[in-house]
């Protein structure tokens, strides 16, 4: 029984020792960004004028009014826009 205690111990200690003395390998959220390159965004996002969300551009539905450009999430968001503008006039 004794030569078990010691051999368990002796292992204990040599599994402390690693873990003290080995050099920590650090993941790539550690290291700064440093020598990454500066990525544009993948989408831009753009605010609805009906219900004021925001969805990406290339998703919007679109309308143009002379120079204009309004981005809609829905269908139903672009038509109300619409007959708003129509009982305006």
């Amino acid at each position: 029984m004794g030569l078990i205690r010691i051999v368990f111990f002796i292992g204990l200690l040599y599994i402390l020792y690693r873990l003290v003395t080995s050099p920590r390998k650090i993941s790539k959220t550690d290291q700064p960004d440093i020598g990454r390159p500066n990525l544009p965004p993948q989408d831009i996002l753009v605010e609805d004028p009906i219900c004021h969300t925001y969805i990406p551009k290339q998703q919007a539905f679109v309308l143009e009014q002379g120079e204009k450009i309004l981005y809609f999430c829905s269908k139903a968001c672009r038509d109300t826009f619409i007959a708003k503008q129509g009982a305006e006039r």
